[in-house]
């Protein structure tokens, strides 16, 4: 889907280097430049074994990719990066914006290189604000963005708590390769590059928010931020006799056939209920009732009984285990792969398909500079 385009990927750590992965998986070639010697910090997060640089995460994150490993502060080496600048669709760096410019890789000098240069800046906060030159990492972001308030909502411990998840990180990410094919559309369309911000802290508001803000959004506020129904603490994994179920009745409709398949549809009728509808505060009563009835049944057992009567409803399965998920075996999601300098492993395939992109295989995660002397060589081709 992106053959042909070339991006040249100064990004660390999870943010940049998950969206340059999507879109190598999408076909682009992703040239990684990483510091001579170490790499960049992504390759340390997980076990690698035998070799520490081609840690486990550093096997999704950056496949697919090729890598060049440049000391930027060497005048040789900036030459080098000014070489695939120039052959460039895309500069992807999270370089803080004094330094890059100290550089000399800001968006005007990598434009005087590539007039047509798309130059996407992945920030930890918006550039024209008090933070921008704040570091920046999933915790800092949770924690700005009120992430960390919403488990003391549910749980009434008031310790702040991040979420178990590099999810302001990846959101970014998300944000990042929308942007890049974004800026490539126009790019076709008009022939003209430009700079793209992608600020952490305004993409990850912005994904929290959607749902949080709620009444909060309104002008004068009607309500508390935060959105009721998620933050009910009532609303868990639900007990079975061996284990624990997600159960949704979301509508009207489910939640008058969940109530009779557990044998409580005269709760629906009681004044209770109908006093807690009229105010919206209905739906603790129900998952406090479900939550009474399901230890009577396996989870397999209310899982058949769901499936019949179309109640969304899955097991709560352990991370552990997620590889072993029938849906997945049959999908073939997880696929087995010898990468051949780390040996056996699973990758996970792209979970979106397209009728123009046949299957096909992906590329593996690179050494440090593992392409550096191949890509050299391409530079010099191109010059003589």
């Amino acid at each position: 889907m992106l053959s042909g385009i070339r991006i040249i990927d100064l990004t660390t750590v999870i943010f940049g280097p998950y969206a340059t992965q999507m879109l190598a998986d999408l076909g682009a070639e992703v040239i990684k430049v990483e510091t001579p010697g170490t790499g960049d910090i992504s390759r340390y997060l997980g076990n690698g074994v035998p070799d520490p640089t081609m840690g486990s995460i550093h096997l999704t994150v950056n496949r697919g990719k090729r890598s060049i490993a440049l000391d930027l502060k060497k005048p040789e080496n900036a030459a080098t990066l000014r070489e695939l600048i120039a052959t460039a669709d895309v500069f992807f760096h999270n370089v803080r914006g004094r330094a890059i410019a100290r550089l000399g890789f800001d968006y005007e000098g990598c434009k005087a290189l590539k007039p047509d240069i798309i130059y996407v800046h992945g920030t930890g906060f918006g550039q024209d604000g008090p933070y921008a030159d704040l570091q920046a990492y999933d915790d800092v972001i949770q924690a700005a963005t009120g992430t960390t308030s919403l488990l003391p909502r549910v749980d009434g411990n008031p310790s702040p708590r991040y979420f178990p998840s590099l999810i302001a990180d990846k959101i970014a990410g998300q944000f990042g390769a929308q942007a890049i094919l974004a800026a490539l559309v126009h790019k076709l369309r008009t022939g003209e590059g430009q700079e793209v911000e992608v600020p952490m802290f305004e993409c990850f508001a912005s994904f929290m928010l959607t749902e949080h803000l709620r009444d909060a959004a309104l002008d004068p506020p009607i309500g508390p931020a935060g959105y009721p129904r998620q933050l009910d603490p009532t609303r868990q994994p639900f007990p079975t006799s061996d284990g624990h179920l997600a159960i949704v009745p979301y509508t009207p409709e489910s939640t008058a056939r969940l109530m009779a398949l557990l044998g409580s549809a005269d709760l629906l009728e009681t004044p209770e209920y109908a006093e807690a509808k009229a105010k919206g505060q209905h739906m603790p009563i129900i998952y406090s009732e479900i939550a009474r009835k399901t230890p009577a049944k396996t989870s397999a057992e209310w899982l058949a009984i769901f499936a019949a009567n179309d109640i969304p409803a899955m097991a709560a399965r352990d991370l552990q285990d997620i590889r072993e998920d029938p849906h997945f075996v049959a999908t073939g999601f997880f696929r087995h792969r010898t990468h051949p300098d780390v040996g056996t492993f699973h990758e996970m395939q792209p979970p979106v398909k397209y009728g123009a992109m046949p299957p096909r295989d992906l590329g593996f995660a690179p050494r440090v500079d593992g392409d550096g002397a191949i890509i050299r060589a391409e530079l010099a081709s191109d010059k003589a």
